[in-house]
């Protein structure tokens, strides 16, 4: 695996799920991580367990002045580093289960404010610093319901596809620089989003919740979810392939596929 020793990692949406498991890979190879969220409690028990090199702060990703108040925060703060080198852009939500003749603009327009503009204000809070030490690493977590048919789950869907192609851009725009922009597009992740889904899909067709997931579940090439643990040695390994810029890696157990 690869040493991270000596790096600051910012994970957003570090409070549990995806967030947590990301944070945990990559503080067990040796970076400091600062997890970020709008939950206090819960980023206080990941940093409880994580231990040393640990840190939380609280932000909204999808306001501005949080995150440039997160940004200002962590420029007083000393850094391994010299500052955030590696920013995990995982904040996400999941949106609405349902038609898009159904769909409210209010819950269009949340949906986008978190998984689009969250992202897009992150990268822009913390790429002048790495652009300026030469050296750096983003990933940010999309889906590959950006890149599939999913119905019923269109702004999710809209949505993940708009990281992929801010990604793609982004790269071109700091890669000369030596910053490498890469997402990571994670198939269904076995926890409680996607029970969460599987229920409200079970609601919509009238089927099991049984049902629900294993008509899911079947379009992949392994039969099953990934694992949260998975996502998080993917990250790790991404940072560990310096050549890599621009990419969109799968890791779906065979979705796509």
């Amino acid at each position: 695996m690869t040493s991270l020793a000596g790096r600051t990692a910012l994970v957003t949406g570090g409070g549990s799920g995806l967030g947590s498991a990301i944070a945990a890979a990559l503080h067990a190879q040796g970076a400091e991580v600062v997890v970020v969220g709008r939950d206090e409690s819960k980023l206080r028990q990941v940093v409880d367990r994580l231990g040393e090199r640990a840190r939380m702060l609280t932000c909204d990703v999808a306001d501005a002045a949080s995150v440039d108040a997160l940004r200002d925060t962590l420029a007083d703060t000393d850094l391994p580093g010299g500052g955030i080198s590696i920013l995990v852009n995982n904040a996400g939500i999941p949106g609405p289960v349902a038609a898009l003749t159904d769909i409210e603009p209010e819950a269009w327009d949340e949906v986008f404010a978190v998984n689009v503009r969250g992202t897009y204000l992150l990268c822009r809070a913390f790429l002048p610093g790495m652009v300026a030490r030469g050296d750096g690493d983003v990933i940010n977590i999309a889906s590959v319901s950006g890149k599939r048919p999913l119905a019923h789950r269109t702004p999710y869907c809209a949505s993940k596809m708009a990281v992929i192609g801010l990604t793609s851009t982004l790269a071109f725009e700091v890669g000369p620089a030596g910053v490498r922009v890469n997402t990571l597009s994670p198939g269904p992740v076995a926890g409680p989003r996607m029970e969460r889904n599987f229920r409200l899909e079970a609601e919509r067709s009238g089927s099991t919740i049984q049902d629900a997931e294993q008509a899911f579940v079947s379009r992949s090439a392994l039969g099953r979810m990934v694992t949260e643990a998975e996502v998080g040695a993917a990250v790790v390994s991404m940072l560990g392939m310096p050549g890599m810029c621009g990419a969109d890696v799968d890791l779906s157990a065979g979705m796509v596929a």
